[in-house]
């Protein structure tokens, strides 16, 4: 028995099932994923768990893997895969060898997210299996199922997570451990070039799989139907267990709990026969609502949830919500009331990104305000004040590229902040191309050595191996300049800032300084190691 985030019993059934190897990008929900196979496998030489350059990177990682007839993780958050999703669409019809599984956390409420998109619409999309675990327990045992099921189809599985059950905890049985295999070599590789004729074909095998995914979803134990009064519920995932605490012990309502896709459709037809008035309850968007309200509704029958109003149409699910819906007496009008004082988030005392905001925004105000682009990081947190350094922030990688869009269009002054992780993630490849206009606009590059606003993991390049990066992309070394942002270097850096903004071509300024948390960890380390035990 472990007690296990939703996210690390993932990583470890993945561990026990015997995988290859783990890939990632990190991104809030689903960063502990990888984090967690690394360390269940801390000394193992036979499992690679190591961050890759973006979610595509680690999708393509993955299938490789696969493709040798190893078990292989790739995990990412929801917006991460669509990053992913060109590889990931047309591995539907490579299909996989070895088991191929992608545990993807949404976000539902954007608690770190700009989106709170439904990765389900994925996995329909692609025409794969989705396993919806709705506790750490089913976590667990999906994530196990999922890689012996891909194996059995040959095809990607999607674990789908969302944030309440990827960071909580609970326990969770756990199995004897696999030792990790190959399934050998395949000869089947024809199967894996998509070139017209094989895509067409593998396209016709994935539609014929489909009779076979739907009969294991109207048999799998994770799909539970119980008939009792006129009121039902289908509850999808997470929302189960907001349904279940909803419910007195004693009710009466009729529960159909599902939690894998394609959606069990005897079961659905059953349960709406059996009832006059169903409820939907789903963590994230109206999935199986609108597949099953389709386009004229059913007959005769009252159909509820987040498209109708009886549940909100966007945020997260709780157990009031499900108990107003239900009209029953909200739990909370037994518990003491607390009022707790509003805590905006705001960049850590000594981060470098303050001084170089400060600089920015000192060295910018006249004679004409800059358009300012930004990124995915913490460093989005500059736009608020007292910065206000931030005009938009959208995707990674967008504040180079729509620097550039606006540079083209004539506007000036542009500048656009970008973290070093994303411009490794995003970033490279816009900036060829204002490398090769010249376009006027000046790219600041904050290299604080760390991904900081996921925990700090390691950057694939930095320092001066970042600097000879941008030059190796073709960049004019006279307009690529380095500062250190400091206190005390502050009058020098705005200078340096003003005469690149006035330059009317391509500056691209890397402001290098570590991150004031991973600075600490040697010394916090060092300190954990001195004290008693």
């Amino acid at each position: 028995m472990e007690l296990l985030l939703g996210d690390e019993a993932v990583a470890l059934a993945a561990v026990h099932a015997g995988i290859r190897g783990a890939f990632s990008y990190p991104g809030t929900p689903a960063t502990e994923i990888l984090e967690a196979v690394q360390q269940f496998t801390r000394g193992q030489e036979n499992v690679s768990a190591d961050w890759s350059a973006n979610e595509k990177v680690a999708y393509e990682e993955a299938l490789g893997m696969s493709f040798t007839g190893y078990r292989a993780l790739v995990s990412m958050k929801h917006v991460g895969l669509n990053v992913a999703a060109d590889p990931f669409m047309s591995s539907a019809l490579t299909g996989a060898h070895g088991g191929l599984v992608l545990a993807v956390a949404d976000d539902p409420g954007m608690h770190s997210s700009q989106n709170e998109q439904d990765s389900r619409y994925y996995g329909h999309f692609a025409k794969i299996p989705i396993l919806e675990p709705s506790t750490q327990q089913e976590a667990y045992d999906l994530t196990w199922e999922a890689f012996e099921l891909s194996e059995k189809l040959q095809l990607p599985v999607m674990i789908r997570m969302v944030t309440r059950l990827a960071h909580s905890r609970a326990n969770v049985q756990t199995r004897a451990p696999l030792a990790g295999h190959s399934l050998g070599r395949s000869t089947a590789t024809r199967d894996w070039t998509l070139l017209p004729v094989n895509a067409r074909r593998r396209f016709g095998r994935l539609l014929q799989l489909q009779d076979e995914l739907r009969d294991y979803s109207a048999h799998t134990p994770f799909n539970r139907l119980m008939l009792r009064g006129p009121m039902g519920i289908i509850a999808t995932g997470l929302a189960n267990n907001y349904v279940l605490e909803a419910l007195p012990t004693d009710h009466a309502f009729s529960l159909l709990k599902i939690g894998v896709y394609p959606p069990p459709l005897e079961m659905i037809r059953t349960l709406v026969y059996h009832c006059e008035n169903i409820l939907v309850a789903e963590e994230g968007y109206p999935y199986v609502e609108e597949q099953l309200l389709g386009l004229m509704g059913v007959p005769g029958k009252i159909i509820r949830g987040r498209t109708t109003g009886a549940l909100p149409a966007q945020g997260e699910l709780n157990t009031d919500l499900l108990r107003a819906a239900l009209q029953l007496k909200s739990l909370s009008a037994y518990l003491p009331a607390t009022a707790l004082p509003a805590r905006p988030p705001q960049l850590c005392q000594g981060c470098p990104h303050c001084d170089t905001f400060k600089a920015i925004v000192e060295s910018s105000r006249d004679p004409d305000q800059p358009y300012l682009f930004s990124d995915i990081g913490c460093y989005t947190l500059g736009a608020l004040p007292p910065f206000n350094a931030v005009d938009t922030c959208v995707d990674m990688g967008a504040s180079i590229s729509m620097a550039l869009g606006a540079a083209k269009g004539g506007a000036h002054p542009v500048m656009c902040t970008i973290g070093d992780s994303t411009f490794i993630h995003s970033g490279i490849t816009p900036l060829i191309g204002a490398i090769r206009e010249n376009a006027n606009m000046t790219v600041v590059i904050l290299d604080n050595s760390t991904t900081g606003m996921t925990g700090g993991q390691d950057v694939l390049v930095g320092g001066k191996a970042l600097v000879d990066l941008v030059l190796g992309l073709g960049m004019n070394p006279q307009h690529l300049v380095v500062i250190e942002p400091l206190s005390r270097r502050h009058d020098e850096n705005m200078a340096l800032i003003r005469r690149e903004i006035d330059y009317r071509g391509l500056s691209v300024i890397i402001a290098q300084r570590e991150c004031i948390q991973t600075a600490r960890r040697p010394v916090k380390e060092k300190a954990a190691a001195a004290s008693p035990a």
